[in-house]
């Protein structure tokens, strides 16, 4: 009888500890940006991007009202802009200025039972020769065996960039064997940096969680979770159309208020842009791959851009 007692102790041990073990309050990882990706041989425009993230969870017992989970998010980042491409010695062929930008970055996430979320960001940081672009680029090039790299010489002047970043998004529907949704996804950005908004409509195929605990929303961590997942793993393809109202970018126009660049140009007001990706999560891990499609940008004569996008993130308690 003791036997029996302590093998079913064990086993709803076990049980419990199994299920918590596949809570993990903490998330670190990366996101990289590269016309490489597409595997054919461009190098133009928005050219790389690297960007680090540390999240963590907060305790969701203690939440109230209509909230389900609150995420707070440390980030670095650096995007280098090029002409059609980076060996464009002669500014008169430039048809997009070369430009770099450097910021570190607060977030909060705010995820709702009702499947919405709001995200509220702040980015400081600098556009122009302090954000090192010329540097990375040189060094990236020269580790991969690419060409050499000239034009920098000719980038957006050193500009203090500041900008407050908004996201809102909404489930519209999800089908009955929650197999497929589509959301609603818009953002506003102001600063001086970046100026705009844009509204889109994300769709998703697999399997898939709720919104607050999904991966493409960084809402995988939990910290004493109220709701459980539709899925213990993620894997789904995505597709999100999406219209940008471009007001002002630092990195084509420059400075906001006294510019001294050597090249600029104006900014197109619409940009449309598509994209396309596959996302697999694990309670430990979450690998994205992504392929971004975009309108022509520059009143130049320089055309539409794609790129690929990879993320990586690891969770830990």
């Amino acid at each position: 009888m003791y036997k029996k007692l302590v093998l079913a102790a064990l086993a709803i041990l076990a049980t419990v500890y199994g299920s918590f073990a596949q809570e993990y309050k903490n998330e670190f990882g990366f996101k990289s940006d590269n016309d490489a990706y597409l595997w054919y041989g461009q190098d133009r425009y928005y050219t790389n991007g690297l960007f680090i993230y540390f999240r963590r969870a907060l305790n969701q017992e203690k939440l109230k009202g209509s909230l389900e989970k609150v995420t707070y998010e440390i980030s670095a980042g650096q995007k280098m802009y090029n002409p059609y491409s980076g060996y464009r010695p002669d500014p008169n062929t430039h048809d997009r200025p070369f430009a770099g930008y450097l910021y570190g970055g607060l977030q909060t996430s705010l995820f709702y039972k009702k499947e919405s979320l709001l995200k509220i960001g702040l980015n400081l940081g600098v556009v122009g020769p302090d954000a090192l672009g010329e540097e990375a680029q040189d060094l990236l090039h020269r580790i991969v065996g690419f060409y050499q790299v000239q034009g920098w010489d000719y980038q957006i002047a050193n500009e203090f960039a500041a900008n407050v970043n908004v996201q809102f998004a909404k489930l519209l529907h999800r089908s009955s064997d929650k197999s497929v949704d589509f959301t609603l996804d818009t953002y506003a950005n102001v600063g001086t940096t970046y100026n705009g908004t844009g509204v889109g409509v994300l769709f998703r195929a697999g399997d898939i969680n709720q919104l607050f605990n999904s991966a493409h929303y960084n809402a995988t961590i939990s910290n004493k979770s109220k709701t459980e997942k539709l899925k213990k793993k993620e894997f789904y393809f995505y597709a999100k159309p999406q219209l940008n109202v471009v007001a002002y970018d630092a990195t084509i126009q420059g400075s906001l208020f006294n510019d001294k660049s050597p090249v600029t140009f104006g900014t197109k007001p619409l940009v449309f842009s598509q994209q396309l990706g596959f996302n697999y999560s694990s309670p430990r891990f979450t690998i994205d791959y992504s392929l971004i499609f975009q309108s022509k940008e520059v009143k130049s004569n320089a055309k539409a851009h794609q790129y690929g996008s990879i993320s990586m993130y690891y969770r830990f308690n």
